[in-house]
Order: structure tokens, then sequence, then C-alpha cells
């Protein structure tokens, strides 16, 4: 069983930056990757960014060279800087892992980005 627990979502202006963190816990297998979601409201879940094991990394065009993800193997956790934010960046942001072909998902961040 994996739990994982984000931190870091909020308020900020247009232009400023959020820091969003997620520890994972439980039974975690090398291999991984882990990395975020989000949601907007009346909106599908898309991919933000993921980063595997080895550190290789993958973003969404529309965060590219504004976010970056980063992960400590050995604390078992995973974090977005999310920089120069855009109204359209609003959504709960969700960490998830995928090992042994099965996802796992936090509960989510509120991140709100004001104009």
């Amino acid at each position: 069983q994996v739990q994982l627990v984000e931190s870091g979502g909020g308020l900020v202006q247009a232009g400023g930056s959020l820091r969003l963190s997620c520890a994972a816990s439980g039974s975690i297998f090398s291999g991984n990757v882990m990395g975020w979601y989000r949601q907007a409201p009346g909106k599908q879940r898309e991919l933000v960014a993921r980063i595997n094991s080895a550190g290789i990394k993958t973003y969404a065009e529309s965060v590219t060279g504004r976010f970056i993800a980063s992960r400590d193997n050995a604390k078992k956790t995973v974090s977005l800087q999310m920089n120069s934010l855009k109204p359209e960046d609003k959504g709960v942001y969700y960490c998830y892992i995928r090992q042994l072909y099965a996802d796992n998902w936090g509960q989510g961040t509120q991140v709100t980005v004001s104009s």
C-alpha cells in the first residue's frame, strides 16, 4: 500500500512562484515514475510533469521553461517548483507514483493564481 501526501499549494499572484512537495510512504519499489497532474474546473486531469527514478523528466508543453520537477529517491519525495505562474495554471495538483503497472495518487492540493 502506498500513501502520498502533498503540500505547498495556495494562492499567488500571476507571475509569482509556488513549490509543491509530495512525500511517499509504504511499499515503494525502484524503477518508479513520480510526478504531477493537475485538474482545472470542468477539465480533464492532465499531466504537468513526471520524473523517473533515473532523473529523466517530461513536462507538459504549457509549463516547459517555467516549472521544474525534482525528486529525492532516498527520501521518496517529488517536488514541483512553479515559476511565472499564470491564471491558467489554476487547479488541483495531484502527486502520483507509477510502479508495477499501477498508479497511486495523493489527495490533491489547490493552486490558485490571481490575475
